[in-house]
């Protein structure tokens, strides 16, 4: 006579609990420099973030949030860091900034500008991206 197994059996409760996915930039250098706008860069972050396929659809799935000089993406929707990156690179060749900042990741969650660290009489190969 065969076992009947367990698996399969019961059913898996409903749905999981929602995650808070929360990004951060931080452009405290190239706006103490007065290169850059935070204001600006928040507002093009508004009119070009995608929700479900449309641009400056934020409601209430995704928040933007500046602190000083940082500037918190905080969503409840699937959001990737990664897209918070192209769209940073994308105001940076606006401005005309790209050659001079690059974005870098500082932690898992947030990035930050830093400028190129140009050494006098050396070519580097690897530095762009």
């Amino acid at each position: 006579m065969p076992l009947k197994s367990a698996k399969g059996s019961g059913k898996k409760g409903g749905k999981g609990k929602k995650t808070t996915l929360k990004f951060g930039i931080d452009c405290s250098t190239p706006v103490e420099d007065e290169i850059m706008d935070v204001g600006a860069f928040e507002d093009f972050l508004r009119a070009r973030i995608k929700v479900n396929g449309k641009t400056g659809n934020l409601g209430s799935d995704v928040a933007l949030t500046r602190a000083k000089n940082e500037i918190t993406v905080t969503s409840e929707i699937p959001f990737s860091k990664r897209y918070l990156k192209y769209l940073t690179k994308k105001f940076l060749k606006k401005n005309n900034l790209r050659d001079y900042i690059r974005v870098v990741a500082m932690s898992k969650t947030g990035y930050e500008l830093r400028y190129f660290q140009l050494n006098a009489g050396e070519e580097e190969s690897g530095e762009e991206d």
